[in-house]
Parts: structure tokens; sequence; C-alpha cells
């Protein structure tokens, strides 16, 4: 979120999960609308993927990607507003940057209250490797990755970080 924040003209597209795990994080929709334009994943045909048709958007990010995310994006399955926003990207050849969550055989997270250790099974490490074969589809694998890959995508468009503090 602190990057989406300091990105420019950043929209965020909210799976119903994201709606439910963004608050036990400390994150309100109040408080990301007023920094982020908000589309929320309540229509069954994830209506707001058409405003990728307008040449209005010029990357798509999915992060962070659950190994359910990951999975949907690298078989082709786009049944949520990520994973739709993800696959018509690629069919309009805009590129798609995913931070995937589950990428080594030890993973150390934030849960809501503290921190956890996970041990991604084969299916998920597979996953993510599928995914980097998709078209348009660049898998980052931790936050400084991230910012990395956004920080190289806004070189190509000619663009910069915002370092407002507003």
């Amino acid at each position: 979120m602190a990057l989406a924040a300091q990105l420019p003209q950043c929209d965020l597209f909210l799976s119903a999960a994201a709606e439910e795990v963004l608050p036990i994080y400390g994150y309100s929709l109040d408080a990301l609308r007023q920094r982020h334009k908000l589309f929320r994943d309540k229509t069954a045909s994830a209506v707001p993927v058409g405003a990728l048709y307008t040449d209005v958007y010029h990357t798509v990010v999915v992060a962070p990607a659950t190994s359910n995310t990951v999975a949907k994006c690298a078989f082709g399955l786009s049944d949520t507003l990520p994973t739709n926003m993800f696959a018509q990207a690629g069919k309009l050849g805009i590129p798609g940057i995913v931070f995937a969550c589950d990428t080594e055989p030890v993973v150390v997270t934030k849960a809501p209250h503290d921190w956890v250790t996970l041990r991604p099974r084969r299916i998920e490490l597979d996953n993510v490797e599928r995914l980097r074969g998709v078209d348009h589809a660049l898998v980052v694998c931790s936050p400084n990755e991230l910012e990395q890959a956004l920080t190289r995508r806004l070189a190509e468009l000619h663009l910069a970080w915002n370092t407002s503090s507003s």
C-alpha cells in the first residue's frame, strides 16, 4: 500500500477478499479513497475491466497475489476483478506485474497479529513458475522486487514516483 500511495494516478481494483482483509491490516476504504480511485468486485462481468479498452491504463499490478490468484492467473482463469484485469491486460498487450506471495520453500510473512512461517507446497511453487511463462507478465517475489519493477516501468513511461506526503 505504501508503494501504491507513491505511484502517480494509481487506481485500486479490489477483490472481495481484499475488501475483507484490508481493514484487518489497518486500511479503511474511506482512507484509501482519499488517495486512489477504488473499484470493487461487485459485478458478475467485472464491468470496471472495460476501462482497459480506453487506453487509460498502461500497467496492471496484482499485489499481493495469493496462491489462489497466482493459480488463476497462471491457468487463464479470470473470475475476480483482479484476475479479470490481469487477463484482459495481457490480451491487450498491457504489462502485468504480479507480486506472488508463495515463491520460496519457506516464507516468513506478516499475518494480522504476528509473523508466521509458511512452507508453500510444490503446487504453489509450480504455479509461480507457470505464471512466469504467461505473455506480458512479470512475476516479482518481494516488496523490494516490486518496487524495482515499478521503478523500471515508470522510467519506460517517462513517469516518476509521487514524492508528496499528502
